[in-house]
């Protein structure tokens, strides 16, 4: 095991290196270019699509409100509470700015992903809408490139059990024993049980609980984060100084923070900032792919407002109480770190905020990522597999939240690498596509290009 171990820890080492940092940034600086920031000028746009999107706008399974809200069910989770602990713990203040860079061209990305899964999707024999990269890897390359769809199918299918399952799990269970001391069997069961009964429904049931949990959920934490930030307003200006200055500058040694490179910042603040919005991987256009609407580039703007929710709000968020209430030099990192900071500003109860925001959060990646499984997973397989999977899936909920997890994690965050690669190929690839559908959108539509 040990063998094992340190072979996956150099793996995971050269995956998340420079090289794989620069193909993600670098993807995102290259679409968002091309697409004469366009993502970056339109977020207006994308919210009036967003609220125009709870309705149908033409073919699909459910509604592009209920598409967004799937995607972010699945991308909101540990990483907006541990994971931005976790970058600033290791790479200091300066991470949150990388975070911020990785957010503003993911926007890009993810919405050039949304609009080749729309693009390019199918329809399965149930009679369902299924797309993602596998799909537009397959229908828009050549027949050279049709391995990297099953590369991507396959990773994506096993990255599903560490990021969007057993990692979930466990980090449920540990907070529910720590702060009401109930044994990591019993919350596993009870989540397992839930999971269980919304899979019954499929995508549909999935949207549903999505379409409600999230939005809630997600503007709780963010008003419970917002009183603390104006408790320490004094403390703003010190904190986005320390965020800006050691993003190109090494942060030295004090109170129980080590120190940290300035590549430290960038490594973990690029690294950690995909785990939590996951522009780049190729998951949330499979959720996309299932929106009711008449156009990829429609659904591409309400996509891309994935991202700027999920980093540019609710991480910055996190960061920025983590860093005005002086946490961060506690040396306590991951989930401890957050619920500390949270519970130094509001005593008695920013510790409450913390454990169920972290538990609903984790809770709806568990259905997000289900789905995402399940489409890599009939992709190889065919509809016969969903049934099967989805029981392995509610099997392996319990087991994940009683299992110690460091190498699941490490398995983890170097399969999400993995899913990367043939997704980013295949977006650079067909980025003169995304930008021939994108021109033709917004020509024929002035009064969208006059409101931005």
């Amino acid at each position: 095991m040990t063998i094992i171990n340190d072979l996956l820890n150099d793996l995971n080492g050269f995956v998340w290196g420079p090289a794989m940092l620069i193909l993600i940034l670098g993807t995102g600086l290259y679409l968002i270019t091309g697409l004469r920031f366009m993502p970056l000028r339109y977020i207006g746009y994308g919210f009036r699509m967003l609220w125009a999107g709870r309705k149908k706008f033409g073919d699909g399974d459910i509604a592009p409100f209920k598409a967004l809200m799937t995607s972010l069910a699945a991308t909101i989770g540990t990483g907006n509470i541990a994971g931005v602990a976790t970058a600033i713990f290791l790479g200091g203040p300066g991470a949150l700015f990388w975070m911020w860079c990785t957010a503003l061209v993911g926007m890009a990305t993810k919405y050039a992903e949304a609009v080749l899964a729309v693009h390019y999707r199918e329809i399965d024999e149930q009679g369902n809408h299924i797309g993602g990269p596998m799909f537009y890897i397959k229908n828009g390359l050549k027949k050279h490139w049709a391995w990297l769809g099953t590369a991507f199918a396959i990773f994506g299918a096993l990255a599903g059990f560490g990021i969007g399952n057993t990692i979930q799990a466990n980090s449920v269970a540990d907070v529910l024993n720590s702060k009401f001391g109930y044994s990591h069997l019993l919350s596993g069961l009870v989540m397992a049980a839930f999971v269980a009964l919304v899979l019954i429904g499929g995508i549909k049931r999935i949207a549903d609980v999505a379409g409600k949990l999230v939005p809630f959920m997600a503007i709780t934490y963010v008003v419970a984060g917002l009183i603390v930030l104006i408790l320490n307003a004094s403390e703003i200006p010190a904190a986005l100084s320390l965020i800006f200055t050691h993003a190109f500058t090494p942060v030295a040694a004090t109170g129980g923070f080590a120190g940290a490179a300035v590549w430290a910042a960038i490594r973990f603040g690029v690294a950690r900032g995909v785990f939590s919005n996951e522009a780049g991987l190729g998951s949330a256009p499979i959720a996309h792919a299932a929106a009711t609407t008449d156009s990829p580039v429609r659904q591409g703007t309400i996509a891309m407002l994935g991202t700027f929710i999920d980093t540019l709000v609710i991480c910055s968020i996190t960061g920025l109480v983590i860093i005005v209430t002086g946490a961060w030099t506690s040396g306590e990192t991951g989930a401890v770190l957050s619920s500390l900071a949270f519970e130094t500003a509001l005593p008695g109860v920013g510790d409450y905020v913390v454990t169920f925001g972290l538990s609903i959060f984790a809770f709806t990646t568990l259905l997000g990522w289900s789905f995402y499984g399940e489409k890599c997973v009939e992709y190889l397989f065919g509809v016969r597999s969903i049934v099967p999977f989805r029981v392995l899936w509610v099997i392996a909920i319990p087991i994940g939240a009683t299992a110690k997890l460091s190498f699941i994690w490490l398995l983890a965050d170097t399969l999400n690498a993995l899913m990367a690669l043939p997704n980013l190929i295949a977006l650079l690839l067909l980025s003169p596509l995304v930008f021939k559908l994108t021109r033709e959108y917004f020509s024929n539509r002035p009064e969208a290009v006059r409101q931005a």
